[in-house]
């Protein structure tokens, strides 16, 4: 497969054989047959620093900074150094001028500025890469939160998209790391969540979703967006004020009911993936805010990740056993839901989770970090050739995030106790919602089916059984081969002897004295030797000419 030729796809490129030769994968650009300028060769040795890596990336721009993010759950790809530094990756740039917020956001609602809005702050409260969030009110007095998304900001990343795709085709195809890992289906799946974050009715969906879900958790808050006001480039939504749980004064925490704050976001956080199976996969301190009335505001629903009921329910009984200390099971789900490689020594690898969680249980409870836990987990798999599920690593990056969160709001917080404390209410929850009326239909509808179809079936059975028409199929070995086989083992045993009772009286037959002899020993002796000789040359004829030699061959490999 040749890379395309359009100038913006050389840049990147360039870019890309930059970065990877930098930070010592240039044997990855010998697969890409790139040439970068005089002007644009690394100068240098290769840095080997992780932090330096997700410098570049930000630097190269949204959707470099997207790609680093995903590689920090890839603890099959990268070292633990490269995963923490990734996992830090800001995205913050300049924000775009007033007057091109104007222009998209008159076009995306059809109305203008003036018209929707009584005030629209030009200020924007924040700009990362992919858009801006504006303040302002609705003509109703409504306060809200209007998001932006950048301008050409889609087609950047398109652009940048088919680049990765050439790439990773090229070394998909001539490397080993490629055929290993697929790097075009890891890329697909980029592409998938990338686009679904530039469209901001996704996330509108997202936030209505997540709401009703945490209905029942009074403290917590989620942003409703404003349908009318809400298309694929513009997302209002309500206005949330609030301080960043990091930025809280140590007064500001004594009059909070900090604890409670804590323990209700890590419930409704277990509660979001291993019940709902849909949870905010980006929790760190900055998209959490406390706001006047001391509730706990989630904010960004760009990332968001589902988890199938039946991973829900493996991923319920690992973390019940990295919290129980329970080291056997932990490595006994990790490799059902993993992918286990050639490399893989099971028994050396569970002898590593049984250490992993033993020193996991060894810590005090402010110094135990559940998300950490898991995190190490996905990587021990992947150092001893188990390719960890990709929920696995998803759960363990938000886990990862929200006990640096949690902890913001109560440093002495016990995640162990608060997983323990709330499985009961999980377990609860999956069995009310194996009950759902949708489940119990569906199994009703099945049930009606059968009760339904079983007079007829039972009819052609029993008419079936009377004409003597059923025959039954045993897969069993050959009875009539085997006594075959036995038979001819007797016959053979049997003539040996005889032919071994030949050879014998032949030798003693030779010590007798004879006037009658054949080629000057005596004739009896060597009319029993030549008898002996015909009946093993006929044997061998018989063994030769009848025995399935397939038997003798070694199977290949």
């Amino acid at each position: 497969m040749a890379l395309s030729l359009k100038p913006e796809h050389l840049k990147r490129y360039t870019d890309i054989a930059r970065l990877l030769i930098q930070h010592g994968r240039s044997d990855l650009v010998k697969t890409m047959d790139v040439d970068l300028p005089d002007d644009q060769v690394v100068e240098g040795a290769v840095t080997g620093d992780p932090e330096k890596l997700a410098q570049d990336l930000e630097a190269l721009g949204p959707t470099f900074i997207k790609l680093g993010q995903l590689l920090s759950t890839r603890s099959d790809l990268l070292p633990a150094p490269y995963l923490d530094a990734l996992a830090r990756l800001q995205d913050k740039v300049e924000p775009f001028p007033f007057q091109e917020v104007e222009e998209i956001v008159s076009t995306e609602i059809g109305v203008q500025l003036s018209k929707a809005f009584l005030e629209f702050d030009p200020v924007p409260v924040a700009a990362a890469s992919l858009g801006q969030v504006h303040r302002a009110r609705l003509r109703s007095g409504r306060e809200v939160a209007v998001k932006v998304q950048r301008p050409g900001i889609r087609q950047v990343i398109l652009e940048d998209l088919d680049a990765f795709a050439q790439i990773a085709a090229m070394i998909d195809k001539h490397t080993e790391i490629g055929r290993r890992f697929a790097f075009q289906d890891m890329l697909e799946e980029f592409r998938k969540t990338l686009l679904r974050e530039l469209d901001y009715r996704r996330e509108a969906v997202s936030l209505v979703t997540l709401a009703d879900n945490l209905r029942e958790y009074r403290r917590l808050v989620v942003p409703r967006p404003v349908d009318d006001y809400t298309t694929s480039r513009v997302l209002t939504m309500d206005y949330v004020k609030g301080t960043k749980i990091t930025e809280l004064s140590p007064l500001a925490l004594i009059d909070l009911d900090n604890r409670r704050l804590a323990e209700d976001l890590c419930k409704a956080y277990l509660d979001q993936i291993l019940v709902d199976g849909f949870f905010h996969a980006d929790p760190h301190p900055g998209n959490l805010l406390v706001t006047g009335d001391g509730r706990l505001a989630l904010l960004d629903l760009g990332m968001v990740a589902r988890i199938e009921p039946a991973m829900q329910e493996q991923l319920l009984k690992l973390l019940l056993a990295v919290t129980a200390g329970q080291g056997q099971q932990a490595a006994q789900v990790t490799l059902q839901i993993g992918t286990p490689l050639e490399t893989l020594d099971e028994a050396h690898y569970r002898r590593e989770v049984a250490d992993l969680v033993g020193s996991f249980q060894s810590l005090s409870g402010e110094q135990i970090q559940v998300g950490r836990a898991v995190i190490h987990l996905a990587r021990l798999s992947a150092e001893n050739g188990v390719r960890p599920a990709p929920e696995l690593t998803m759960m363990g990056r938000a886990l990862l995030q929200l006990d640096e969160s949690a902890r913001a709001l109560d440093p002495d917080l016990d995640p162990n106790q608060i997983v323990r404390q709330h499985s009961d209410s999980i377990m609860r929850r999956h069995m009310l919602k194996k009950l759902s009326p949708a489940n119990v239909f569906a199994t009703a509808l099945d049930m009606q089916e059968f009760v339904q179809h079983l007079p007829g079936r039972l009819n052609a059975v029993l008419d079936n059984v009377a004409a003597n028409k059923v025959s039954f199929k045993v897969d069993a070995f050959d009875e009539t081969r085997l006594m075959d086989n036995l038979q001819k083992i007797a016959n053979r045993i049997a003539l040996g002897l005889v032919l071994a009772a030949l050879i014998v009286g032949a030798a003693l037959m030779m010590q007798v004295s004879t006037p009658f002899r054949i080629f000057g020993y005596p004739g009896l002796a060597m009319l029993l030797f030549l008898l002996a000789a015909a009946c093993g040359f006929v044997l061998i004829l018989t063994v030769f000419l009848n025995d399935d030699w397939r038997v003798w061959r070694k199977t290949p490999k």
